[in-house]
């Protein structure tokens, strides 16, 4: 339970950060990623918050997916028994 806790009160403060981010910085920029390649000639003019929000977004959804879909459970034949436990 202390790690869930933990863990919200970490996202919370992301979101306070993107929340103060996007209430100062209101004004257009050019973003340029040449690695993607498709903003080398024509760069995207968004303003500044809005691109955080966007890198953010993919950041924290590619690594949902990466910690949720990479594990699988697999089960052995020695079900209910716990180790380190006696049998009476």
């Amino acid at each position: 339970m202390l790690k869930a806790v933990v863990k919200t009160i970490a996202l919370l403060l992301i979101l306070f950060v993107m929340l103060y981010v996007g209430l100062y910085n209101r004004q257009e920029i050019d973003f340029n990623f040449p690695v993607a390649g498709t903003t080398v000639k024509d760069p995207i003019r968004a303003s500044a918050a809005l691109i955080y929000f966007g890198i953010f977004a993919v950041g924290l959804l590619a690594g949902t997916i990466l910690t949720v879909g990479g594990t699988k459970e697999v089960r052995s034949g020695g079900e209910g028994k716990k180790s380190g436990s006696k049998n009476k």
